[in-house]
């Protein structure tokens, strides 16, 4: 189960905004690229100054993020503007708007940098895992548990402690092994639907 199976409905709150969007000439790399110098903003504000206040736009900007990689996806399939360089840029910036996000958390007791990197690494090993099946003939696998909507919830939830109670509770280290095992299976999950 992964919260990617509420995506449909998501988009169908989205699809006016996308309408108009398009009307407007704005295309599916544009709205990719703007969400990824976002996240890598964000990214590099909390590396630099790593207050628990500015955490707060953690979760703000995971629901943004959502948002816009559901325009940019709906602009290509619906607009006509799929492209092999959106296809690209898509998976390309989705990795290290990812590792931008997540490694400021490594800052944030009790949370480590070792255990950072190992997430920030399967989370992109699930992300190639989805989208090598592609190259086998087989559509783009979503399966979960941990795909990226579900680590833009739990890295959200993060943020929203870090920023109301100045840091994490003790209990919340054993989140980054769990997140590991969960990676991993995802990993799984995703080779063995590619080679169904």
């Amino acid at each position: 189960m992964s919260i990617y199976k509420l995506k449909s409905s998501f988009q169908s709150l989205l699809r006016p905004l996308v309408g108009r969007l398009a009307a407007l000439g704005v295309t599916a790399n544009q709205v990719t690229i703007v969400a990824a110098v976002v996240s890598l903003g964000i990214g590099a504000l909390l590396a630099l100054d790593p207050r628990p206040a500015l955490f707060a736009l953690v979760p703000v900007w995971m629901f943004l993020r959502m948002a816009f990689n559901a325009v940019d996806g709906m602009l290509a399939r619906e607009h006509g503007q799929q492209s092999p360089l959106g296809g690209y840029l898509n998976e390309l910036a989705d990795v290290v708007s990812d590792a931008a996000l997540y490694a400021p958390f490594a800052l944030v007791a009790p949370f480590s940098l070792p255990w950072l990197s190992a997430v920030v690494f399967l989370s992109a090993l699930t992300e190639f895992a989805g989208v090598l099946g592609v190259a086998h003939g087989k559509g783009r696998s979503y399966e979960g548990p941990m795909g990226k909507s579900d680590r833009a919830l739990l890295f959200g939830a993060l943020g929203a402690l870090v920023a109301a109670f100045g840091t994490l509770p003790a209990w919340t280290w054993h989140i980054q092994p769990i997140a590991c095992v969960l990676l991993a299976w995802t990993v799984a999950n995703r080779v063995r639907a590619g080679l169904a």
